[in-house]
This record gives structure tokens, C-alpha cells and sequence, in this order.
């Protein structure tokens, strides 16, 4: 069957133009178009622009700008005038169909999907009255009679390549059904009396065929069944065929070569098919033939279909050229849009805000801060403020020793002005004793004379260098204990890195405490997944309502298919509202998982609270020990300054104390004397 010779085709005739008061040059070139492939396209951008037309100028029945518009009606042969643009698209649309059908009967079997595309998109969107070649009768019998035609390329080419029995006797019965269809138009008496005298040429080349592929699809159920070793079947599926064959060939008086010349090639094929298994089973398999309405009858697989028209497809129409006429109403219908669009964005906005409410008081709640809540890495290194004061102590070696140095030196000058006061003290008592002395010598009563001038004001300045000194004193303490505190520190942070690291607290966890935060890290991180996904999908949303411009299509629209058209756009919306509901749906889970997962982090939180508190005040007073050392050390130096000058006055005023005691004993000399 691989080498059948094929079957012709019926084809339809063009329709011829009449007057249309529409430019010379693009009115030629659509109506007198090439009888080759180049025709369609040209078609079909006239086709498209006349529909852009349309929608921008009221050129429709009984509009403003209505202009007559004439064609010849096919079978009748009578000039047919109508004042509405869409007769002119609807006879373009016929010829289109008309054209692809002439194409296919060239042997380029394909154009019957256009053509019955064609025809259809003419029956289901324009008027029927325009004339008895467009009515809806007519428009029918041609769509089946070009889906009829349409699968027998598909079938040489599934036997060419060997494909399964069963599907090419699915492929020829599909056949069957298109024509079976397109018999009942032709037989209907409205029809007949329209198409005339074809009418029967058709009829009886319909019904031949009817048989002729019905053979076919018989001869390959019989194949199907050699296949399964079922050799009853094998026989009455082949004596069908057989049968089926002799009915075409009956009707298949008066046709062309051709049809003779394929009917004499499948007679050989399912004549030797037949013979062959009757002679098989006879002799050999001896199986009981069953009767043919017994077994499984065979339905059809359509497998082709009408190939859609698209007036508005840029890709077949090229660029609309009165896209800069935007009509009054197509800019109010995109306002409508655009409330429809804003209208949806509000319903998905509202969601997305009350699960974002509800997460930021869970997260709140629960006061886990995924970039905190695993510090183990901190305890891991010295922390980098401990290490830049541990760099800088490593090119001043000497911290250490001259803050302890500074300490002896301010300790020795403390000593040194110490010593002085009592001293003073000493002379001064030992003056007022000999005074009493010389007293009681005398035999007068003890009667305080008050010291000389000169020891009093000795006595004087010597209680107001105690009392300095009894201040700075406690002051020197102080200064001695901050520098004992920080010296500690300093050495610590003077010395090997090994033994700062040392100095540091960190964590003691088990393999099971490590789990439960790995765990609770995860579901944060899915936590913050659902966030940024959920914004990503939502900015998403905004830039394709906002890109969302269906103006074009407004223009070229009727009123009365907004609304479906409204519906069909907004379905562009319908994955991404999906991916939304499935992310705001998750939150659930993704929160009681993290309540779970909180729980059991419990313990472990405390623990890891309690080693950063205890990491911060280890790493603190080094800190505060490295800013206290220049103060330490100025104050040192202050301390000695101020015991300097006390000590040098202390020195001084024993000196002076020293003088008005030797002058004080000198006049009692006198006095013992006289």
C-alpha cells in the first residue's frame, strides 16, 4: 500500500471581485492573487489589516463610512453587493480557504488543514446572508470535505514509516468519518440545489471514497490481527476489505485514470492479502472465521484538525498600519482593563499583606534573629577588636614594664614626702617640751606662751601639707589598684595569641544540641526563602500588570466579546496567582515546624546566652585596660610631679622647722642664763 497511487482531490473555485472604493494597488493584489504558495500570506495580511480597519473607521452595514463592496457569487455566477467591510472579509477569507484547497489538489495535501481553518473561522464569525456560496450549509460541506482530504498524507506517510496496523486503520476510518459527513451535506436537498450539477460528480466521488478508505482501514485491522496470530479475524478483516474495494470500484465508473490506476494497485494488494489468508487458515491454522460485526469495529483518530485563523496574529498580518487610530472607546475599555487588573492585584495583595502580618508578630514573638541565632563562629577566633589591640601592644613591648616602673618611681616619691611631716612633728614637740621645762624651772605655772612666731606658722603650713598629703594618699591607693587591675590584662594581651584564645569562654555542645540548631537554622532559612520568594513573585505580578497594555486588541475587538476577552487576559495572571497561593499556603507548615524546632532550642539558647554573656565580660576589661594605660600612665606622671613639689616643700619647711627650734632653744639659753 506504500506505493498507492493517490486519489485526486476536490478543489474549490475563487471568488471574483467586484467594485470596492479601497486603493487601487492593495485591491489587485488581493483579489488577483497567484493561483502558487505565495497567494496565502498576501491573503491573509489583507485579511488582517481590513480588521484593523474595521475596528477604527465605521465602515460595517449601515455606518457613516460604509462604501459597496461588490463579488461574484460562485455558483450562480450573479455580482453580489453589500455596504459592510466584513463581506469584503469574508469573500478574502473564502478565497483564502478556496486557494489552499486548489493547493492541496496540486498534491501539497497540507493546505487542507488551512483551507478547513479558513472555512470555519467563516462559518463561525461572519453572516451566513451574504450569499448562497458563504451559507452556513455550504461552509460545512466544505469544512468535512477538507478534513476528509486532509489525513491521507498523514496516512502514506504513517505506512511509509512503518507505523502500527491499528493506528493506520484509526487514521483511514477518520477519513470515513469526515466524508460520511460531508455525503449527508451533499445528500441534503437545499445543498443540491445550490451546488447544481456538481453536486452529484461530488456525491459519487464522496461515496467512492467512503468505500475505498474503508477498505483501507479493514486491510490494516486484518494486518493487526497477523500480527497477534489471530488468523480467524485475519480472514473476514481481509474479505471486508475486499467487499469494501468492489463497492468503490462500482462507484468508481467515470472517474479519472487515476482513481482506476489506485483502485487496480489496492485490489492487488488486498486481493493477495485475502487469497493468501483464506489459503493459510484453510490448510494450515483451521480457525473458525468470526462474523465481522463481532469484533471490534474501528474509531477514527483525529489526528488532524482545522489550523485556526488569527486576524490579529502579527506574525501572518505584519505590523497593523492604523495603529496610530486609537478610537475613543478602545481607550475607555482599556481603563476597564485596568481596573480589572487593579482589581486583582488588590485581592493578591490583600493575602500576601495578612500572612506577612502574621509572620512578622510570629517572628517577633519567637525574637530569633537568623544571623545570630548560630554565634558559634565567634568563638572560634579571637574577635577582631581583641586582635588589633593584641597588634598594637606587640610593637610597644615595653607596656608593661614602664607602667610598673612609673608605679616605683610614684611609690618612692610618695615614700620620700612621707618621711618629712613627722619629722616636723618631732621638733616641733620636742620645742613645746623644753619650753615646759623652762617653765616649771622658773617656778611659774605652766601657762602656754604659744610658739614663736616662727613655729607657728611651721605648725601651721605642716598641718596643711598632712592634710594634702592624707588626699592624695587615698588618691595614690586608687591610682595603685587600677594600675594593679589593668597590668593583668596587659600582660595577657602582650602575650602569645594561643594563651588570649585560651583566655576566652566558648561552648560545650552535645552531637544532639548541634542537630537541633542545625535544624532550627534550616527551617529559618526556609522561613526566609518563603519571604523572598514571595516578594520576587509579587514585584513579578507588579511589572506584568504594569507592562500589561491589550489596547491593540481593544481596537480590533467588538463590544460585545470585552468581556470574554477581559476573561482570556487576565488568565496570563492564573500561574503566577498559583505560585502565590502555594507560597502563602506553605507558611502554615513552615511555622509549626519552627515553633516545634524553637522548643526543642530551648535549652541549647540558654546555654549558648550564657557563654556570649560570660565571652563579653572576658573580652571587655582587656579592652578597657588597653584605653585605661595612656590615662594610667599620665596620671602616673602627675602623682610624681605633685609628690616632687610636695616632697621639695616638705624638705624646706623642715629646714625651717629645723631654724626656729635651734633659735627657740638659743633665747631659753639666754633666758637660764639672765
Amino acid at each position: 500500500m506504500e506505493a498507492v497511487p493517490r486519489m485526486p482531490m476536490i478543489w474549490l473555485d475563487l471568488k471574483e471581485a467586484g467594485e470596492f472604493a479601497f486603493n487601487a494597488a492593495v485591491k489587485k493584489s488581493a483579489v488577483n492573487v497567484p493561483r502558487d504558495f505565495e497567494a496565502p500570506p498576501t491573503l491573509r495580511k489583507y485579511f488582517g489589516q481590513l480588521h484593523y480597519l474595521q475596528s477604527r473607521i465605521p465602515m460595517g452595514a449601515e455606518q457613516e463610512a460604509a462604501v459597496p463592496i461588490a463579488w461574484t457569487e460562485i455558483f450562480s455566477g450573479k455580482t453580489v453587493t453589500h455596504e459592510d467591510i466584513k463581506y469584503e472579509q469574508a469573500c478574502i477569507l473564502y478565497n483564502l480557504g478556496a486557494l489552499h484547497s486548489m493547493l492541496g489538489a496540486m498534491d501539497k495535501r497540507v493546505s487542507e488543514e488551512c483551507a478547513a481553518g479558513a472555512f470555519t473561522y467563516l462559518r463561525d464569525h461572519f453572516p451566513h446572508s451574504y450569499s448562497v456560496d458563504m451559507s452556513h450549509q455550504i461552509l460545512s460541506l466544505n469544512i468535512n470535505l477538507m478534513l476528509g482530504q486532509a489525513p491521507p498524507c498523514l496516512l502514506e506517510k504513517s505506512m511509509l514509516d512503518n507505523r502500527k496496523s491499528f493506528l493506520v486503520a484509526r487514521i483511514s476510518a477518520q477519513v470515513v468519518d469526515y466524508y460520511k459527513e460531508a455525503c449527508r451535506a451533499l445528500e441534503n436537498s437545499e445543498t443540491a440545489s445550490l451546488l447544481g450539477k456538481i453536486q452529484k460528480d461530488w456525491k459519487k466521488l464522496v461515496q467512492m471514497k467512503i468505500y475505498y478508505f474503508a477498505a483501507v482501514a479493514h486491510l490494516h485491522m486484518g494486518k493487526q490481527a497477523e500480527e497477534q496470530q489471530k488468523f480467524g479475524e485475519r480472514v473476514i478483516y481481509f474479505q471486508s476489505a475486499l467487499d469494501k474495494l468492489n463497492e468503490a470500484i462500482k462507484l468508481a465508473k467515470g472517474q479519472p485514470e487515476t482513481v482506476q490506476e489506485a483502485l487496480r494497485f489496492t485490489m492487488d494488494v488486498i486481493g493477495g492479502k485475502y487469497n493468501s489468508a483464506k489459503k493459510d487458515n484453510d490448510f494450515i491454522y483451521h480457525e473458525a472465521v468470526p462474523a465481522l460485526d463481532t469484533l471490534q469495529s474501528v474509531k477514527g483518530a483525529p489526528l488532524v484538525k482545522a489550523l485556526p485563523v488569527n486576524p490579529t496574529d502579527p506574525a501572518v498580518t505584519g505590523p497593523d498600519i492604523f495603529a496610530k487610530l486609537v478610537p475613543m472607546a478602545a481607550h475607555e475599555a482599556s481603563s476597564l482593563y485596568s481596573e480589572e487588573k487593579a482589581k486583582l492585584l488588590r485581592d493578591v495583595m490583600a493575602k500576601i499583606e495578612a500572612k506577612n502580618e502574621v509572620l512578622d508578630q510570629f517572628m517577633d514573638s519567637m525574637q530569633l534573629d537568623p544571623e545570630t541565632v548560630d554565634n558559634l563562629d565567634m568563638y572560634s577566633h579571637i574577635p577582631p577588636v581583641l586582635m588589633e589591640k593584641c597588634a598594637a601592644l606587640s610593637v610597644r613591648p615595653d607596656t608593661v614594664k614602664n607602667l610598673v616602673q612609673s608605679m616605683q618611681a610614684l611609690s618612692g616619691v610618695f615614700t620620700d614626702v612621707e618621711a618629712s611631716p613627722p619629722q616636723i612633728r618631732d621638733l616641733l614637740e620636742e620645742d613645746e617640751a623644753q619650753e615646759l621645762k623652762l617653765q616649771e624651772l622658773l617656778g611659774k605655772a605652766p601657762v602656754p606662751q604659744g610658739s614663736p612666731p616662727g613655729l607657728a606658722e611651721v605648725s601651721k603650713e605642716c598641718s596643711k601639707y598632712v592634710e594634702v598629703h592624707e588626699k592624695a594618699s587615698f588618691t595614690n591607693t586608687e591610682l595603685h589598684k587600677a594600675m594593679n587591675l589593668h597590668i593583668g590584662n596587659l600582660r595577657l594581651l602582650s602575650g602569645p595569641l594561643e594563651q588570649v584564645r585560651a583566655a576566652l569562654p566558648s561552648p560545650t555542645l552535645t552531637e544532639d544540641d548541634k542537630q537541633v540548631l542545625q535544624n532550627l537554622k534550616r527551617i529559618l532559612a526556609k522561613v526566609q526563602e518563603m519571604r523572598e520568594q514571595r516578594l520576587s513573585l509579587e514585584q513579578q505580578l507588579r511589572e506584568m500588570i504594569q507592562k500589561d497594555d491589550i489596547t491593540t486588541s481593544l481596537v480590533t475587538t467588538d463590544r460585545s466579546e470585552m468581556k470574554k476577552l477581559f476573561e482570556e487576559q487576565l488568565k496570563k495572571y492564573d500561574q503566577i496567582k498559583v505560585y502565590l497561593e502555594q507560597n502563602l499556603a506553605a507558611q502554615e507548615n513552615v511555622l509549626k515546624a519552627l515553633t516545634d524546632a524553637n522548643v526543642k532550642y530551648a535549652a541549647v539558647r540558654k546555654a549558648l546566652a550564657e557563654v556570649e554573656h560570660k565571652w563579653n565580660t572576658t573580652v571587655q576589661p582587656p579592652l578597657a585596660s588597653y584605653e585605661a594605660y595612656e590615662d594610667l600612665m599620665k596620671k602616673s606622671q602627675e602623682g610624681k610631679d605633685f609628690y616632687t613639689d610636695l616632697e621639695a616643700k616638705a624638705t624646706k619647711l623642715l629646714e625651717k622647722a629645723r631654724a626656729a627650734c635651734q633659735a627657740a632653744e638659743a633665747n631659753r639659753q639666754q633666758i637660764l642664763e639672765k
